[in-house]
């Protein structure tokens, strides 16, 4: 049964994005295998006979070329990080509507913050010529955190057709008030659940376990509070800009009434 064939709820879209954590968490570990190699972020720093960007970009557009064939970005929760890609060799499947009509896509923005700032963190500092194997996890990242950010479209859409506090929403919505949706929306308590248990997980998932005889604390491949300082200041933040986007555009389809529907 695909995720969006069945009613959707705020507790339902959570413990979806808690299982990507685990996803996360892994990719970044893995990742942080390698040294940084900023070559591969640089525009030109390969030549390529018939691309022009950068070595990233390059293996990005050539994943997602084969991913696309096989009709991954059909998928409403799925999103392209480059543009001219070949259509879907198998057919199309079908699925609900569940959002208003958008265009709303943060990637490059991502790649941004990855490159720039979560890559300098999990990494250490130099080149090891690992050009290739540090790309294809940099593409698994990216392709995990793009899903969960703009998740929060369905999230959006799941808090405006809460009864509860809908009125408060169209309000807003009709003044244009970024900053009053960023407060209504935000739950700090379930912020703050994540934080812990991102931490807690980090903690887990990222030792490396001695296999002698003697009692092992484990050695930390990633910095204890590293995941859950990505997930504060980037992660959770990036997702609540996908959330805002979505509802300042909700109120242009009036009579958008979603395929599956949003409980509560």
């Amino acid at each position: 049964m695909n995720f969006f064939d069945t009613p959707i709820s705020l507790s339902k879209l959570r413990d979806e994005l808690v299982r990507m954590e685990d996803t996360i968490i892994f990719a970044l570990v893995e990742r942080s295998l390698f040294s940084q190699n900023t070559i591969i972020y640089k525009h030109k720093g390969f030549e390529f006979s018939d691309y022009d960007g950068s070595f990233l970009e390059y293996f990005l557009h050539e994943t997602e070329c084969v991913h696309a064939k096989v009709r991954r970005y059909t998928s409403p929760d799925e999103y392209p990080f480059t543009a001219n890609l070949p259509e879907p060799i198998l057919p199309p499947l079908a699925f609900p509507k569940l959002l208003i009509p958008n265009d709303i896509n943060v990637n490059q923005q991502l790649v941004e913050l990855y490159t720039s700032k979560i890559v300098p963190l999990i990494c250490v500092d130099g080149d090891d010529g690992n050009y290739g194997s540090s790309a294809t996890k940099d593409v698994e990242a990216l392709q995990i955190l793009s899903r969960r950010i703009h998740m929060g479209k369905y999230v959006a859409e799941a808090k405006f057709n809460d009864p509860a506090q809908h009125d408060q929403y169209v309000a807003l919505i009709k003044a244009q008030d970024r900053d009053g949706l960023m407060a209504l929306l935000t739950n700090a308590a379930v912020e703050e659940r994540l934080l812990r248990r991102v931490e807690k997980k980090a903690m887990i998932y990222g030792q490396e376990i001695d296999d002698s005889d003697k009692p092992s604390t484990g050695h930390l491949r990633l910095p204890l509070k590293l995941v859950s300082d990505l997930y504060e200041e980037h992660i959770i933040p990036l997702t609540k800009q996908v959330e805002v986007d979505y509802l300042l555009q909700r109120l242009n389809y009036p009579d958008f009434t979603p395929e599956v529907p949003y409980t509560h």
